[in-house]
């Protein structure tokens, strides 16, 4: 249906669009005409208003004589109407400016990106950490505690380290636990987590490792230590969200906070961007997020060499201006997977 837009409509729809992406005032068909230079008259233009709304990319509030886009009418601008200008120079310089501080710890250099989301779009920036089954094997280390309490300490070729505590079935010795590590390095050497896991799984049902105690020690260890934790996510800038005009109800306002503090949806949703190779845009009711309907997601994966490690992104209002933001978003991207994959 869209796809039959005329071109006097579809010039209607992106001035529509593009003034509530300034003003969040319902559009009426006098400030067309006379914003942008249409040489057709406000009856002509009400006219096709009328039929963009039949079609579901107008609504009309009740109070007032304007008309607002609906999400159909987002999606279409930004599929075939938006023209995505590069990153400017000052922005890329602030981004960069933004990193050159910044140490080798990985969970430091996301958060900051989520910091840097925001405040240069001035909307919500979030990065989803590293699933450690996206990352390639570097070590593993246990170190001995009291009893039969072990500390696991998981290294990725990434950097993220991930530490856990297991408990073994019986006290081993240190120097047991120095050789197991040794083992495991040997023979996981390179591997992504996921392949980890397999390779256990595989060395556990071996004969050689049924009749060698150690081996079998050590990968039942290791298996401990892999079990999945919950992904990190580093969420800045919600009070920007204040700022917005159409946030002012106080109701709407107390749902989107609640959407943060479920983090869980909010990480499904990410979740399933790993897999984009670039940009990727959810607008209103797409992100399947019932408290985030008047919210649009805008996310890119950031990767070491061919492994995606995770999702970062920008969150904000409907009408944000999607030109803007999409080049800041797969800068940072590309950026964040600069540094980590330099580390």
């Amino acid at each position: 249906m869209s796809d039959s837009l005329t071109e006097r409509s579809r010039q209607i729809l992106e001035a529509i669009i593009e003034d509530y992406i300034k003003t969040a005032e319902p559009v009426g068909s006098r400030s067309v005409t006379r914003r942008h230079g249409l040489s057709l008259s406000p009856a002509t233009v009400r006219n096709v208003m009328s039929d963009l709304e039949e079609l579901g990319f107008l609504a009309s509030p009740h109070t007032s004589a304007g008309r607002v886009p609906t999400d159909k009418a987002f999606r279409f601008y930004v599929d075939s109407l938006l023209q995505v200008r590069a990153i400017d120079e000052e922005q890329r310089d602030e981004i960069r400016r933004h990193y050159r501080g910044q140490g080798r710890d990985v969970g430091e250099i996301l958060k900051e990106t989520s910091r840097i989301l925001s405040s240069i779009s001035h909307y919500i920036g979030i990065v989803v950490a590293p699933r450690f089954t996206a990352n390639v094997f570097r070590q593993i280390e246990f170190v001995k505690l009291c009893g039969r309490r072990i500390l696991a300490i998981l290294v990725s070729e990434s950097g993220v380290v991930q530490n856990r505590i297991v408990e073994a079935n019986e006290e081993i010795p240190a120097e047991d636990l120095v050789r197991m590590s040794n083992y495991l390095n040997n023979l996981l050497q390179g591997l992504t987590i996921s392949e980890v896991k397999t390779m256990i799984f595989r060395e556990m049902e071996s004969d050689r490792v049924r009749y060698d105690e150690l081996m079998s020690r050590a990968l039942k260890l290791s298996e401990q230590t892999l079990d999945e934790p919950d992904a990190e996510v580093f969420i800045e800038g919600q009070v920007n969200i204040l700022e917005q005009p159409e946030f002012a109800d106080v109701g709407r306002m107390k749902e989107i906070f609640r959407a943060f503090e479920e983090k869980g949806q909010l990480i499904t949703l990410l979740d399933r961007c790993m897999d984009a190779e670039r940009v990727n845009i959810f607008i209103g009711a797409e992100n399947f997020l019932h408290r985030m309907t008047h919210m649009s997601v805008i996310t890119a994966p950031y990767v070491s060499g061919r492994n995606t490690l995770g999702v970062l992104g920008v969150i904000g209002p409907t009408r944000m201006g999607y030109d803007r933001v999409i080049p800041i978003v797969d800068y940072t991207a590309r950026m964040l997977s600069e540094i980590l994959g330099n580390g």
